[in-house]
């Protein structure tokens, strides 16, 4: 690792590897003897398509999408898919099912609910976002035409460790926080969709996977741009998509696929999380926000029932070059996002300091 650089536990926008930046730098003022940037680049022109094209097809590879699905790369967050996914999947039944297991999961249900009659399956308000539900406790529908969940809650450290079973009813799933970290069942999805800032890319590109059939059914009044159908039409370039961010991603990808892909990671950042997992077990200082049973792999969430000493543990951390360690502002404490960029040193790094912070705090 550089030493200029920190290692960012930032939830999103999340850490890049340095042979991305790097790629990046290199090639910013002239992309392959074209004499200009990127950022610069028609997103008509030969160049960029085939850096488009590129991007696609190592996502496919490597995320195994099979044929009968679209990759699409949309703008907006994921936070426009809470919309645009009711607007396009809801009219098959007029009803959709949620799982809200986080704050982003909460606020896609109520969007949906401006478009039909969504039911909420399971809300763990209740209990703080700590769990997760097993199979037994969603009340699922039978008539559904779509059933939504997040798979990684950012915000409270949370992930689903199964797919539930959903029958005829096709699942919708928000991935920003893990995708590429492990490996997915494509097939057992209707549509899977990722904000880039947390594991792939810089912000400015959502990745949307979606099975062909499903698109075509959208709403009357859906907004030409919020349609699936001539997003796949157009091939994601209904207007100028976010060039650099898909070529960022592209970058990102090929970083991944030398790494060993998303088997190798699902390996790696399982051993990450569970360095700094087993210092909190084993802590008489750290409090552990999520369950055992429903733990992250992405994002470690744990306080030390103090927020005057969880101040103090963000501020002395900062000191050592671990930044970005404050929790989100719902939850408070501290949150260590470890996203497929963030070396195997900086997990090492955060355990060495977690300890000597307890020997001298505890």
């Amino acid at each position: 690792m550089r030493e200029d650089r920190v290692f960012n536990f930032s939830a999103g926008p999340g850490v890049l590897a340095e042979e991305v930046l790097q790629k990046a730098q290199d090639e910013i003022f002239n992309y392959h003897g074209t004499g200009m940037s990127i950022m610069e680049m028609s997103h008509r022109s030969s160049s960029y398509q085939a850096v488009f094209d590129h991007v696609k097809a190592q996502f496919k590879k490597l995320m195994h999408v099979p044929d009968n699905y679209e990759i699409l790369f949309l703008q907006g967050g994921a936070s426009t898919q809470f919309s645009m996914i009711p607007l396009n999947l809801m009219s098959i039944t007029g009803k959709a099912d949620y799982a809200v297991t986080g704050n982003f999961s909460s606020i896609a249900c109520k969007e949906a609910a401006k478009y039909g009659k969504v039911k909420c399956v399971y809300d763990g308000k209740r209990n703080g976002y700590t769990e997760i539900p097993s199979q037994d406790e969603l009340q699922l529908s039978s008539d559904a035409s779509y059933f939504h969940y997040c798979a990684n809650n950012t915000i409270y450290g949370t992930a689903w460790n199964y797919v539930p079973e959903t029958g005829n009813v096709p699942i919708v799933c928000d991935m920003s926080s893990e995708i590429t970290s492990h490996v997915v069942d494509i097939s057992r999805y209707g549509l899977i969709y990722a904000g880039a800032q947390k594991n792939m890319a810089p912000a400015g590109v959502t990745v949307v996977i979606i099975r062909k059939d499903l698109a075509g059914k959208q709403m009357a009044n859906t907004p030409y741009m919020l349609n699936y159908q001539t997003m796949i039409e157009k091939d994601s370039m209904l207007n100028t998509p976010p060039c650099w961010c898909i070529y960022m991603l592209g970058l990102t990808l090929d970083w991944l696929e030398k790494q060993g892909g998303v088997e190798a990671m699902e390996k790696i950042k399982h051993a990450k999380a569970q360095m700094i997992y087993d210092v909190i077990d084993a802590s008489a200082l750290y409090i552990g926000h999520a369950k055992k049973e429903a733990r992250s792999d992405m994002n470690v969430t744990f306080r030390t029932g103090s927020p005057e000493l969880d101040g103090q543990f963000i501020k002395e951390a900062a000191a050592q070059g671990l930044v970005s360690l404050k929790g989100h502002r719902i939850t408070g404490g501290m949150r260590a996002s470890i996203y497929n960029a963030m070396p195997m040193e900086g997990v090492e790094k955060l355990r060495d300091f977690m300890l000597d912070f307890e020997r001298r705090n505890g």
